[in-house]
Formats: structure tokens, C-alpha cells, sequence
């Protein structure tokens, strides 16, 4: 199994190291897990939406930071797979299916109000200004989806559609990079993107589409970001188990299944969803927790497995959060538990 042979072992020095081994990324393509989001009859990986969640969250369990970079591929096969723009899905799909072409995302830039990135109609295409706050694989990807909210405006607020469209993975006239630091996840290689008049040429767009359908699109990233949380509080769980303490296992596994079954749930009733995934990151930090009380002091050892999922929990609360989720979440812990 990849996670337990091969991610797990390696975790702490990816972590320790800040990079993840190109053999990580090149073993998932050899395997086909570029292309779970693809069509099978291209080349992609015929898995249906339960199998995939559970290979999410095994992944994740092995290794954060690895999955973490991985998964953000599957938005941009995901992008040129529904895509109206002929071209661009001939000229590049196949190959991110491969794992040859290697994708990255960001969206962030376009959700907030106001947004932190802007389109502007021009000859030929958009100019991007603004930025993109959190850019994950970079020096990695090779291709990064990137969204940005046109400059309609009434009232102060944008009415506009979003624009997405594929950038080339490199600094250059238009950007500028600014490698950020994080408590966890380093080796992910997240950076964040300035653009400056930069040209996004029509021939590279694969979508444009208004804000509310651009929302709703997100429900499904959600679910898939819940994953993350789980991941790390299924690693906890079982190594709190391991540690002498299969009664706390067992009581947070059964908390863990509960909560899998209102994120599934979500995806049917989005309303109830930004809840379920607050619900997800909080139970891998509270996991996170009880497995240093469980292991002790080594718990607070640089190099240790429990210091590391702490942090991992502590990323997961933020990492492809929204406004609903953080509200939910600090609800929780100004409520307290139980």
C-alpha cells in the first residue's frame, strides 16, 4: 500500500526537510492517481465517489504534505475534461492524465468580496491583476489553473462572471512569486502570486462562468478538502490505539464515522456542509492532542510523529477553509466540546 509503505515511512523528513521526493509524485502517476478525476475512456482511472473519498483520506494518513500538493491536480483535469475550449483539452488533457503535465489551482483570489483578483476584458483575452494569496506545488506543477472575478461592478460590488484559465508554472512578466513559510506542509512549496497587467490569451481560458455557479461548483471541493482533516485524524486515532489506548480510539473512530456520514450528507443538503467539514478539522485536532497525552512526552520531540499531526491538524483548520467554516469552527471551540 502506498500510504503505509512508502508515504508514511518517509513523512517526518518530507516534513523535516520542507520537499517532497519526486519519487512520491512519479509513483502516483506510474499507479494511474492522476487521472481518478479523468475520463476512463482517456486514459483515466474509473473510480466512483466513495472509493475515491477513501483513497483521499488513506493518502493523507500517510502523508499530508504530499497529498495536499497531489490533489489540487484534479481541479485542473477536472477543468479541462468540461471544458467548452476544444484546443486546450486536446492539446493538454491526455498528458495531465498521465501525470506527465502536472497541475497546481487557485481560486482563492476570486471567492472574497472584494476579490483579490481581477480580469479584465482586453484583445485576445483577460489581464490578470491582483493576487493569488495561496498557490500550492510551485516549482513542482507545471501548469496552474487560476480563477479571477471580472471588473463589472454596481454598487460597489462585482456582478460579474469568473474567468478561469491556465497559467505556465514560472515567474515572468505579469508575476512575481513570494514563497510563503507554514508551520506545516512546507514541502508543498506554496507561494503567493502577484499579477500585474498579465496576459491570460483566450486560447488558455477553460471556463467563464458566473459567481453563483462558480459557489456551487465549490460544494464538491469541500467534501474532497474534508479529506485532509480525516486523513490526519485517522493516523492519530490509530496511533493512539497503538500507544495503549484503544478505548480513546475507539470513541473517536466512532465520532470520525459519524462525521464522514454528514459530509457525504452534505453533498446533498450544501447547507449543512461547511459544519460537517469544521466538524472534520475539528476532530483531527482534538485527535492530534489526545495522541500527545497518549505517547507522552515524546509527543513534544522534534522528529516525532504526534508534534507533526499537531501542526498537520492545526493546517487543516485553515487550509481551503470559507467564512462558514471558519465561523463554524470557532463556534465550536468558544463552545467547547461536549
Amino acid at each position: 500500500m502506498i500510504a503505509e509503505e512508502v508515504l508514511f515511512p518517509a513523512a517526518l523528513e518530507v516534513d523535516a526537510q520542507g520537499a517532497i521526493p519526486g519519487s512520491h509524485l512519479d509513483l502516483l502517476a506510474a499507479q494511474g492517481f492522476y487521472g481518478l478525476a479523468g475520463d476512463p475512456q482517456r486514459s483515466g482511472v474509473e473510480v466512483d465517489f466513495p472509493s475515491l473519498i477513501r483513497i483521499l483520506e488513506t493518502l493523507s494518513s500517510g502523508c499530508l504534505t504530499t497529498t495536499f500538493t497531489w490533489i489540487q491536480h484534479h481541479s485542473v483535469v477536472r477543468g479541462l475534461t468540461g471544458t467548452a475550449n476544444a484546443d486546450l483539452r486536446e492539446k493538454y488533457l491526455d498528458a495531465a492524465m498521465r501525470g506527465e503535465l502536472r497541475g497546481g489551482v487557485s481560486f482563492a483570489g476570486a471567492i472574497p468580496q472584494p476579490p483579490r483578483l481581477w480580469a479584465t476584458a482586453t484583445d485576445g483575452g483577460w489581464l490578470l491583476t491582483g493576487e493569488a494569496p495561496f498557490v500550492t506545488g510551485w516549482d513542482i506543477i507545471d501548469v496552474l489553473q487560476i480563477s479571477a472575478r471580472n471588473t463589472v461592478l454596481r454598487a460597489g460590488q462585482s456582478t460579474g462572471t469568473i474567468v478561469t484559465g491556465l497559467v505556465d508554472a514560472q515567474a515572468g512578466a505579469g508575476i512575481t512569486v513570494e514563497p510563503l513559510h507554514m508551520i506545516a506542509a512546507q514541502g508543498s512549496h506554496t507561494v503567493r502570486l502577484r499579477f500585474a497587467d498579465y496576459v491570460l490569451p483566450a486560447e488558455k481560458v477553460t471556463a467563464e462562468v458566473t459567481h453563483c455557479d462558480f459557489l456551487a461548483n465549490q460544494v464538491m471541493s469541500s467534501r474532497r478538502s474534508a479529506c485532509l482533516a480525516m486523513g490526519v485524524a485517522e493516523r492519530c486515532i490509530r496511533m493512539i490505539g497503538e500507544a495503549g489506548r484503544p478505548e480513546v480510539a475507539e470513541l473517536l473512530r466512532t465520532e470520525q464515522c459519524g462525521i464522514r456520514h454528514r459530509l457525504d450528507a452534505g453533498l446533498g443538503d450544501p447547507e449543512t456542509l461547511p459544519a460537517a467539514r469544521a466538524a472534520a478539522s475539528e476532530l483531527a485536532y482534538r485527535a492530534a492532542g489526545a495522541l500527545v497525552v497518549a505517547v507522552g512526552s515524546a509527543g513534544i520531540l522534534a522528529r516525532q510523529h504526534a508534534q507533526r499531526l499537531v501542526r498537520e491538524a492545526t493546517f487543516t483548520l485553515v487550509a481551503a477553509g470559507r467564512p462558514e467554516i471558519k465561523d463554524n469552527l470557532l463556534k465550536t471551540f468558544s463552545h467547547g466540546h461536549g
